[in-house]
């Protein structure tokens, strides 16, 4: 008579990377089964248009130090490199699973379809799976009443403190003989500068944050160079879960320093909380304008610019150096993203859809709850939010007037005059020959005319503002999104 199946209870880990206030695992240990971590790499995502080389090895950098911590526990995530329901089917050959326990995940179109079919499958085997809220986004919400208050008691309750001492976990020989395990060999990720993954590198960049760098956090934060050292740098471990929200929020209560600079800071994460749960809420938003009135606006593909764009070759220093930062290390400050989606949109005319996958695979941080948002804003095409259309030069000479930043990323132009730095375009041919520079072959000439195509991009923006289809819309997503105050957190 064969065996019968032992009876576990299962830990699906998705963007929730860590062992400290994670109240999935915090029930799975209290549910007296013995507990099996696993996490997918399913490959409909490895060849997703949103992820790139550096959102894999950061994760399996954070599996590893997660491993580590394991260690003394005698057991290990099981790293399965297959679609989920795959992975499931042939687990339930060899265990008998009575629940699983996994975060909500606010995801691409791609992961919620997934979760639906992941939900149907257990169903129809008659298996419990229970979905905690992450970092307070709520699920099935129709508009925004109470939901700060919410959120802010969801963020003062007290962190899930897991019992490992009684922890029941499967050993290490039993995952590792599952047909299942099977690591995935990632593609090299050749980038330099880029974050490394994992709880403890993220707490590292948390301590320091905390202990001594955010003093100048709102003095630097529009600065393309120094705000790599005054910003926080968390972002990465907060999209991949390796921090929640929760404990960033009450470390930061017990700064005594600057209340300015920490406040600045603290206010952000709830910009954060924001808008992932507008997303959650409307997360066609992927595809579309969540103004349905900007659906008439129509932006063709100028193939040329938009490899000028990816490339860092426009001919306008501080978009190509932004570009050329975000290739290598995968982080630009907030300014700078913006400016390059500001620039990409508004002077090159390029619909933001044309540009939301380069910048995705580029992102570190890549969050599509905070990605689609945040592109539609800069592009002008929410119809509640000014219009903004960043001056590339101005923001140039205010934010890196001795152009620290251009020479970095710009190496052709790093041995010119600052004031050709930041315009080489006005480069005579006397300082071509006295400098040794050849524009247009050095460092190529502005792809456009950058004032020419702000003007001329306002103008459409702002008349389309004004039609019926706009305000109406309008209307809806102040009712949907917002509080009356259109600011939830002053």
């Amino acid at each position: 008579m064969k065996n019968p199946r032992t009876k576990i209870v299962l830990v699906w880990l998705k963007c929730d990377l860590r062992w400290y206030d994670h109240a999935p695992l915090k029930a799975a240990i209290e549910s007296g089964y013995p507990v099996l971590l696993f996490y997918c790499f399913e490959p409909s995502l490895l060849v997703d248009q949103h992820t790139s080389a550096r959102h894999w090895n950061f994760i399996s950098e954070s599996l590893d130090d997660f491993d580590h911590f394991l260690t003394s526990l005698d057991t290990k995530i099981l790293r399965a490199h297959s679609e989920v329901i795959e992975a499931l089917t042939e687990l339930l050959v060899e265990f008998d699973i009575q629940q699983v326990f996994s975060y909500q995940e606010t995801g691409i179109k791609l992961t919620y379809d997934r979760d639906r079919a992941v939900s149907a499958f257990l169903r129809q085997r008659a298996i419990t799976w229970t979905e905690f809220c992450s970092n307070g986004v709520e699920r099935g919400l129709t508009h925004r009443l109470g939901w700060r208050e919410r959120w802010e008691a969801f963020m003062a309750e007290p962190i899930s403190v897991i019992d490992w001492n009684n922890a029941v976990l499967l050993p290490c020989k039993v995952v590792d003989s599952l047909p299942v395990s099977r690591e995935l060999s990632l593609s090299i990720d050749d980038t330099i500068g880029r974050q490394k993954g994992g709880r403890l590198v993220g707490l590292k960049y948390l301590k320091s944050f905390l202990n001594y760098r955010y003093p100048q956090y709102n003095r630097h934060i529009s600065k393309p160079e120094a705000s790599r050292f005054s910003c926080s740098r968390l972002s990465p471990y907060i999209a991949y879960g390796c921090l929640s929200i929760r404990e960033i929020m009450q470390a930061s209560e017990l700064v005594v320093g600057s209340k300015r600079a920490i406040g600045s800071f603290r206010s952000r994460l709830r910009w954060q909380a924001h808008f992932i749960q507008k997303f959650e809420m409307e997360d066609r938003i992927e595809f579309e304008p969540v103004n349905r009135g900007y659906l008439s606006l129509e932006k063709p593909i100028n193939t040329e610019f938009l490899e000028a764009w990816k490339t860092g070759q426009t001919g306008v220093p501080l978009v190509d150096a932004s570009m050329r930062c975000l290739q290598q290390t995968g982080y630009v400050n907030f300014r700078m993203r913006a400016l390059l989606v500001s620039f990409a949109t508004h002077h090159l005319w390029l619909p933001w859809q044309a540009i939301s996958s380069h910048l995705a695979q580029l992102f570190l941080d890549f969050d599509p709850g905070i990605h689609y948002p945040q592109l539609q804003m800069q592009a002008g095409e929410t119809g509640i939010n000014q219009i903004r259309i960043y001056n590339p030069l101005t923001n140039s000479l205010k934010h890196d007037p001795d152009a620290i930043f251009l020479r970095k990323w710009l190496p052709e132009l790093a041995h010119l005059p600052t004031p050709f730095v930041h315009q080489p375009e006005l480069l005579t041919p006397i300082d071509e020959v006295f400098f040794d520079f050849n524009r247009g072959v050095d460092y190529p000439e502005p792809i456009i005319d950058v004032d020419r195509a702000r003007r001329a991009a306002g103008d459409r923006l702002y008349a389309l503002q004004k039609e019926l289809a706009v305000q109406t819309e309008s209307k809806r997503v102040i009712a949907t999104h917002t509080l009356s105050n259109r600011n939830p957190f002053k």
